[in-house]
């Protein structure tokens, strides 16, 4: 494949990661378990603004995952447009979850697992890290968040 559009600036990789954020549905969640066993699922999603929003069961492998190493790399798109964002994880059940976030998550999925099983679990990822790069010739420049703060 050549490449043929000019590298975006930082600027624009920032707006074009916000709005994936805002208009996405699905984003990849990669965990590991104590041992370093990696699991690697498709997740709805939310964004909030501040920070990326989940929910799954809470007693299978992401679940257990999230809660007990308190740290993922979330993944969107395709390997020649690829947002990486990485964060802590803090875990949430139905009854102490903020309805805002709830609220939100249920808007945008047409699900609310408040109303479906007490097993379901949200998380919310407080992003400190975002890549984002077509190709090769964006590499350069791809860190957009360091330590939790845009760096454009």
């Amino acid at each position: 494949m050549k490449i043929t559009e000019p590298a975006r600036s930082p600027a624009v990789r920032k707006r074009d990661v916000l709005a994936r954020l805002e208009r996405e549905m699905d984003i990849w969640v990669a965990t590991a378990d104590a041992q370093g066993l990696p699991c690697l699922v498709p997740l709805w999603f939310v964004w909030d603004g501040s920070a990326v929003w989940l929910c799954t069961r809470g007693t299978n492998p992401t679940g257990r995952n999230l809660r007990d190493g308190g740290r993922t790399r979330l993944a969107l798109g395709h390997t020649r447009d690829v947002v990486l964002l990485d964060g802590e994880v803090r875990g949430f059940g139905a009854e102490d979850v903020p309805a805002a976030a709830a609220d939100a998550f249920a808007a945008k999925t047409g699900w609310d697992p408040r109303t479906d099983s007490p097993a379901y679990r949200y998380f919310r990822v407080r992003l400190d890290a975002v890549q984002a790069w077509h190709e090769v010739h964006e590499l350069r420049g791809r860190h957009l968040m360091r330590d939790g703060a845009w760096v454009v």
